[in-house]
């Protein structure tokens, strides 16, 4: 034990470090848990698109989405999301894949859209960044 509190005070950046790692971790974890939603790769993402079904939902800034974003997505930033909740309502009978840059957004958009009766939700499994990785195409505008 005396062990643990001498190398404690003397790491003390290293277990700091350590703890808001597992914090962040347990974080991801509890959203993803709490948001009952389905992950996607992007491969599932594509087949579920290519079905026609599915509306894609990107919550990133406008000029992020500018920059490039999947055909046809439609861009909802997640700090926008509650005001113009109207304009996605008459979606929610479809499903909706939802993406932001690594997945973290995407996962608070998805708990906002279950609050207000969203059902067939889907989040982007590492978001934009393992859309691209996958050589899947993107535009700009």
């Amino acid at each position: 034990m005396n062990q643990i509190i001498e190398f404690v005070g003397n790491h003390s950046l290293l277990v700091l470090a350590f703890f808001a790692t597992l914090g962040m971790l347990l974080y991801s974890e509890y959203m993803r848990i709490a948001t009952a939603s389905s992950a996607l790769s992007p491969y599932a993402a594509t087949a579920l698109i290519n079905e026609g079904s599915a509306v894609l939902l990107d919550v990133r800034e406008e000029k992020e989405f500018k920059n490039g974003h999947v055909l046809n997505a439609k861009n909802f930033p997640i700090n926008k999301l509650d005001e113009r909740m109207h304009e996605i309502d008459k979606f929610k009978s479809r499903d909706l894949v939802v993406y932001c840059e690594s997945g973290m957004r995407s996962s608070r958009a998805i708990a906002k859209l279950k609050k207000n009766g969203f059902e067939n939700l889907h989040n982007l499994q590492g978001g934009l960044a393992a859309w691209e990785k996958a050589n899947l195409p993107t535009v700009t505008k």
